[in-house]
């Protein structure tokens, strides 16, 4: 079965409900929903705004979720409130939240174990710093990052990988589509090798880092590039272009 474009739109934390809502509405006016899946992540506060506002073809997901139910956590949501909003994704892993919250490889693979069990969809982030990079450690760095999730998850059927290589995230550079192409297609031979051939085959790879309309034709043609996590992009009119990349 083919795998269905997927381009996910994370503003990060930035803007304002009036931005939330011109975006979601330039998005169901232009886009083409019913050739690629659309999800949006805004900052926490505009999720139940945001999923009021899209349609069902639109897809909402939270930036971050903590891996208890309840508790005394201050600060943390958890997958059980998100629900209770209908927010049905979440994006986990981000370099972000691993650089500046210092998130282990291993307490992403928790959390992407305990959301996926309480309902929600994942999208698990992986990717290099440039010394990283440099240094021909890509592959080694993403694969202990993989690992980790692959020790807490059984059923891969509600993730989709998010490829972001850290020297390219906000900077204006981007992986060329080989570059991109060779990790991606070296995420999905970690899959088959360590997980099944069946999760290889079907679990969608997006690319994230300076994503923009220029660039996303190009990347989209990649074989294995199976769509884009957008970061600034995503809340300008050419994020439309950007969903419609593949067309």
């Amino acid at each position: 079965m083919a795998r269905k474009f997927f381009v996910g739109g994370n503003p990060t934390l930035n803007r304002s409900t009036a931005l939330i809502k011109s975006l979601v509405a330039e998005t169901l006016n232009t886009a083409k929903l019913d050739e690629t899946v659309v999800v949006i992540a805004p900052p926490a506060v505009y999720l139940e705004k945001t999923r009021a506002t899209a349609n069902k073809n639109i897809g909402v997901a939270a930036q971050n979720v903590y891996y208890k139910e309840k508790g005394a956590y201050t600060g943390e949501i958890s997958p059980a409130i998100l629900k209770d909003v209908n927010v049905e994704w979440v994006i986990l892993g981000h370099s972000e939240r691993r650089q500046y919250f210092n998130e282990s490889n291993e307490f992403v693979g928790e959390k992407t174990a305990f959301a996926l069990e309480n309902g929600l969809k994942v999208i698990p982030c992986v990717g290099e710093k440039l010394e990283h990079r440099e240094a021909g450690k890509t592959m080694d760095i993403i694969f202990a990052q993989l690992k980790a999730i692959a020790d807490n998850v059984k059923d891969w059927t509600n993730i989709v990988i998010a490829y972001e290589p850290v020297w390219a995230i906000g900077t204006g550079k981007v992986a060329t589509p080989e570059q991109a192409q060779e990790v991606h297609a070296g995420i999905r031979k970690w899959l088959a090798d360590n997980v099944s051939a069946e999760v290889a085959e079907n679990t969608r790879i997006i690319y994230g880092g300076s994503v923009n309309a220029k660039n996303a034709g190009a990347l989209s043609k990649e074989k294995d590039i199976d769509g884009f996590l957008v970061g600034g992009a995503s809340l300008k009119p050419e994020f439309v272009n950007i969903i419609n990349a593949r067309l």
